[in-house]
C-alpha cells in the first residue's frame, strides 16, 4: 500500500492531491480558499473514477460563486448565520462588518482565506496534508486573534479524516465554534438517493435560518428512505455516543455511499438540499445556527488554550 501527494493547478486552481495508489482513491484539497476539500474521487467498481465532492469548475466559478454557495470551506469562527450580525460579549456588543442578503452574518470569516502549509507526509498508512491559517483581528465583529488549523489524513479504504484544531491566540477569552461546508453528490438527483441519519431532534427556524429555542420531533429519516421531493436546509441534534454513522446517503443503483462519523465535538448536523437537486450538503457543526446568541454548543476558549474537532467520512460501493 502507497500514499503519494502531488501539486497541480487544473483550470486555474492550485490542488494538492492526496492518492492512495493501492485503489486510486485521490482527495483534492484548495489551501488558498478556506482549506477546502475540492474533491474526493473514488474508483467504481467498473474502473471508473468518480468524484463525490461537488465543486467549482474553475477558478472564475469559485471567485464568483463561493460566496454565495460556500462549497467546501471550513467555517470560522462560527458556522452558518447570527442574527443581524450582532452578539453580545463581556458586556460590549459585537457587529460584523460583511452581511449576507437576508443580513444575517454567515459562514464565519476564513471560508475564502488563504491556508498556508505546516506538513505533507506520507507512509504505508496514510496521506497528510497539514493546513494552518492566523486570523488577526480582521473584523470588528471579532477583535481576536486565534489560529484555525486543518489537518487531511487519507487512509485505507476510501476514509477521509479531517481534524481542526482552533488555538485562542488572544489575551482574553474568547467565543467559537467550528464547521464544514462540503457539498456531495453521487450521481442524478437526490430524490433518487437514500438517507439516513439519527437525530434527537430538529432546531425550529424562523425565516432567517435563525433558531426560535424550540426543539421539534423529527425521525423522517431515522432509518434509511428516498429522498423524494423532501427539501431540507435545517439543523438537527445528533444522538449521542453513536456507534455507526450519524448519516448516510447512498445512490441505490450504483451502489455508491457516503458515511458520516462526526465525534462528540459536533453535536450538531446541518442538511441543505441545493435547488438543483444535484448535490446534497452535509455540515457537522460544533455550534448551533447563532450560537454566538443562543450559547448553543458555544465554545468559551481561554488564551493559550486549544478545541479539536474531528470527523471521518467514508466512500464506498455496496
Amino acid at each position: 500500500m502507497s500514499f503519494t501527494i502531488r501539486h497541480t493547478q487544473e483550470h486555474g486552481l492550485d490542488l494538492i492531491n492526496i492518492e492512495d495508489e493501492s485503489n486510486g482513491t485521490v482527495v483534492s484539497l484548495l489551501p488558498g480558499f478556506g482549506a477546502s476539500l475540492h474533491a474526493f474521487t473514488v474508483r467504481m467498481p467498473d474502473d471508473s473514477a468518480f468524484n463525490v465532492v461537488d465543486g467549482y469548475a474553475d477558478l472564475y466559478e469559485l471567485k464568483s460563486e463561493m460566496a454565495r454557495s460556500f462549497k467546501g470551506p471550513k467555517l470560522s469562527p462560527f458556522p452558518c448565520r447570527i442574527r443581524d450580525g450582532k452578539y453580545p460579549f463581556e458586556g460590549k456588543t459585537y457587529t460584523f462588518s460583511t452581511l449576507f442578503g437576508d443580513g444575517t452574518a454567515i459562514h464565519g470569516l476564513i471560508f475564502d482565506k488563504p491556508f498556508s502549509i505546516l506538513e505533507e507526509a506520507t507512509d504505508e498508512h496514510s496521506g497528510t496534508v497539514f493546513l494552518d491559517h492566523s486570523y488577526k483581528k480582521e473584523d470588528p465583529g471579532y477583535p481576536f486573534d486565534y489560529d484555525c488549523q486543518v489537518r487531511y489524513v487519507l487512509h485505507p479504504d476510501s476514509v477521509l479524516e479531517v481534524v481542526t484544531s482552533v488555538t485562542n491566540m488572544d489575551q482574553t477569552v474568547i467565543p467559537i465554534a467550528d464547521g464544514w461546508h462540503p457539498y456531495f453528490r453521487l450521481g442524478g438527483k437526490i430524490d433518487d438517493w437514500r438517507l439516513q441519519f439519527h437525530s434527537t431532534a430538529m432546531l425550529e427556524f424562523d425565516k432567517q435560518l435563525i433558531p426560535t429555542g424550540k426543539l421539534l420531533q423529527y425521525s423522517i429519516f431515522g432509518t434509511a428512505r428516498p429522498i423524494g421531493d423532501t427539501i431540507l436546509d435545517n439543523c438537527f441534534s445528533l444522538k449521542p455516543d453513536l456507534v455507526g454513522a450519524a448519516c448516510e446517503i447512498r445512490h441505490p443503483g450504483t451502489g455508491l455511499t457516503i458515511a458520516f462519523f462526526p465525534d462528540a465535538s459536533y453535536p450538531y448536523l446541518q442538511i441543505y438540499t441545493p435547488p438543483g437537486r444535484t448535490s446534497i450538503a452535509v455540515e457537522n457543526l460544533s455550534g448551533a445556527p447563532d450560537c454566538f446568541n443562543n450559547k448553543m454548543g458555544l465554545t468559551f476558549l481561554a488564551p493559550g488554550h486549544s478545541q479539536i474537532f474531528t470527523a471521518r467520512y467514508k466512500v464506498g460501493v455496496r
